[in-house]
């Protein structure tokens, strides 16, 4: 799904610059992708795409809890499948998705110290993610 696809909804739901709805359920989860025309194994590996999920499943750590739908919607950043980011909680799909967007912006603006985030980090792909988001300036 690319950012054409957002037309129908309000501007607010449309993503920062760079960003694609890769999934958009009605009333449900909904998944942004960061640059996904870089991360496609011949510049950046596909498993390393940012993505920001939203959703009001549990995050509960067992199994068939992601199953479990919850009052609470959370914007969550995913780097690679096992490295997370910043984790945020709303009461509103609308508010998350939103916030998701936030997300999106502070990460885009490198205000999201995304190395922290690795407890073995691979400092070459560190520092050309680095270029790509404008870091190295």
């Amino acid at each position: 799904m690319s950012d054409d696809a957002t037309s129908d909804r309000s501007p607010e739901a449309a993503p920062p610059g760079g960003w694609t709805v890769w999934n958009d359920e009605t009333d449900g989860r909904r998944i942004l992708a960061y640059r996904p025309d870089v991360f496609n194994e011949s510049e950046f590996p596909a498993a390393c795409l940012p993505t920001i999920f939203v959703s009001n499943r549990s995050r509960a750590n067992r199994p068939g809890a992601a199953h479990v739908r919850t009052e609470t919607w959370h914007a969550v950043l995913r780097l690679e499948p096992d490295v997370e980011g910043p984790v945020e909680e709303f009461d509103t799909r609308e508010a998350a998705v939103a916030g998701a967007n936030e997300l999106a912006r502070r990460f885009a603006a490198g205000e999201i110290a995304y190395r922290d985030l690795y407890q073995v980090p691979e400092e070459a792909y560190l520092d050309r993610l680095d270029e790509l988001t404008g870091r190295d300036e």
